[in-house]
C-alpha cells in the first residue's frame, strides 16, 4: 500500500529503526531518535542495492517519488543510480575549484602579500562587484573573449573606463595564473586589446577660481544623498588627499589627542607613513560620523557592507548626481584646487605645500619628505586652508 503524508506524519519512533514503504522500490526508515530517511532499493546486474534520497520533510514524499523515478530510469539504461550520484557530486566540485571565482580567489591570496594594503582592497572590490556576479560561478576554461568584453562594458557604461580597463588586467592575470595551474588553456583577455576606447590621462578637472569653488562647497552641503559620502565630499577639500586614501580611512587611524590622521606606510602611494594634522572642521566631521560608522573598521563603510570601504566611484558620482560634470571637477582635482589656491592666495611655502600632499619630491638638501616634515607648518596651514573654505561657503572671501 502507497504511503501519505498522514501515515508519515502519525508513524512514531521505537526502540529500533522501522521500515515503512512506498511503491516501486521506494520506503522509508524511521530512526529512533525521530528521523525520517527515504531510501530506494534496486537491482542492477543482479546485485540488490540501496541509495539515499534525503529525509522528510525537507524532501517531500512527491520529491522523494520523483527523485525514485529518476532513478530507476537511470537503472533501466543499465546506470547505477549511486555511482551517477557520486559522479555528479564529483563534477559540482570540479566546476567549483574550477570556477573563475574560486581562481581568482586563489591567485588573489597567492600574491596579496606583495600588494600594498590599498591595491589589495582595490583589486579585491573590483572582482567581487563587476566580475564574479556575472562570470565568477564559470568554468574558467570556458570563458571566451565576447562574454569577458560584456562584463567590462557594463563598467564602461557608468563612466568608470579607466576601471575597465584596470579590471580587463586583473582578469588577464587571473587567466594567466589558470594556464600555469592546469586549469585554462588561454587568456581571452588579450583577445580585447582595443576593444575598449582608449582612456585619455591628463590633469584631472579642479576649480581653482574662488566663486565657483564656494559654489561647490554650498552644493556639498546641500548634497540630499548618503549622509556618509556628504561627509566624504566635505572632508576631501579640507584635507586634499587622495580620494583612495580618503576611502580607506580607518577608526583608530585618527589620533583625537594630537587631532592627527596617522596613516601606515602602506597605505600611501609612496609607501612611506604619512601624517595629515587635522582642523577643527575634520574633527566636527568625524565626530558626526562616529555614532553612524564606528562599528566599522572604516570611517566611510560601503553602504552594503561595512566590512568595506566605500567604493571608488561614491564620490564623483555624487558630484555628478548635483549637475557638476567630469569636465569640470573630480574628486581627484582637490589636490590641485588645494595646490593652486594656498600658494596664490593663501601665499604658504609651496615646501610645505608638497610636502601635505605627500609628493615624493627631494628637498633642497635632496631628502625625500618623510610623514612630519614641515609638519608645524602644515598643522597651522591646514586649520588657515579649512577656515578658508569656510569663509568661501559664507562669501566672505568672494
Amino acid at each position: 500500500m502507497a504511503l501519505s503524508d498522514t501515515k508519515i506524519r502519525n508513524t512514531k519512533p521505537s526502540g529500533k529503526p522501522t521500515k515503512i514503504y512506498d511503491t516501486d522500490g521506494l520506503f522509508m526508515i524511521v530512526t529512533p531518535v525521530g528521523g525520517k530517511w527515504w531510501r530506494f532499493k534496486y537491482r542492477l546486474d543482479g546485485k540488490e542495492k540501496l541509495i539515499s534520497l534525503g529525509t522528510y520533510p525537507e524532501i517531500s514524499l512527491i520529491d522523494a517519488r520523483q527523485r525514485r523515478d529518476d532513478a530507476r530510469k537511470l537503472v533501466a539504461n543499465g546506470v547505477d543510480p549511486s555511482t551517477f550520484k557520486k559522479e555528479q557530486k564529483a563534477a559540482k566540485v570540479e566546476l567549483t575549484e574550477n570556477s573563475f571565482e574560486f581562481v581568482a580567489r586563489e591567485w588573489f591570496a597567492k600574491f596579496t602579500r606583495e600588494w600594498s594594503k590599498v591595491h589589495t582592497a582595490t583589486v579585491k572590490e573590483r572582482l567581487e562587484r563587476d566580475v564574479f556576479p556575472y562570470i565568477g560561478n564559470r568554468n574558467i576554461s570556458d570563458i571566451k573573449a565576447p562574454e569577458l568584453l560584456l562584463v567590462l562594458r557594463r563598467i564602461e557604461s557608468r563612466g568608470a573606463l579607466d576601471t575597465a580597463h584596470r579590471t580587463r588586467n586583473h582578469c588577464g592575470q587571473v587567466f594567466r595564473y589558470a594556464i600555469a595551474t592546469g586549469k585554462a588553456d588561454r587568456d581571452p583577455s588579450g583577445d580585447l586589446l582595443g576593444a575598449l576606447p582608449p582612456v585619455k590621462y591628463g590633469n584631472r578637472a579642479a576649480i581653482t577660481d574662488p566663486k565657483e569653488l564656494a559654489q561647490l562647497l554650498r552644493a556639498v552641503d546641500n548634497f540630499k544623498g548618503s549622509f556618509v559620502v556628504k561627509c566624504a565630499m566635505q572632508m576631501l577639500p579640507i584635507l586634499f588627499c587622495r580620494p583612495g586614501e580618503l576611502r580607506h580611512m580607518e577608526w583608530k587611524e585618527i589620533d583625537f589627542e594630537t587631532n592627527q590622521w596617522k596613516i601606515p606606510a602602506e597605505k600611501m602611494k609612496m609607501e612611506n607613513a604619512f601624517t595629515v594634522p587635522l582642523p577643527s572642521q575634520a574633527l566636527k566631521l568625524l565626530n558626526e560620523l562616529s555614532p553612524l560608522t564606528s562599528h566599522s573598521i572604516y570611517v566611510f563603510p560601503c553602504q552594503r557592507s561595512p566590512l568595506r570601504c566605500m567604493s571608488d566611484n561614491a564620490i564623483n558620482a555624487g558630484l555628478r548626481r548635483m549637475g557638476f560634470e567630469k569636465s569640470e571637477v573630480t574628486a581627484h582635482g582637490f589636490r590641485a584646487t588645494a595646490r593652486t589656491m594656498l600658494h596664490e592666495v593663501l601665499n604658504f611655502d609651496p615646501d610645505a605645500i608638497e610636502a601635505q600632499l605627500a609628493h615624493a619630491v627631494p628637498d633642497r638638501l635632496g631628502t625625500a619628505y618623510n610623514r612630519t616634515k614641515h609638519l608645524a607648518v602644515r598643522t597651522s596651514m591646514m586649520q588657515v586652508w579649512a577656515d578658508y573654505l569656510d569663509g568661501l561657503k559664507n562669501g566672505v572671501h568672494v
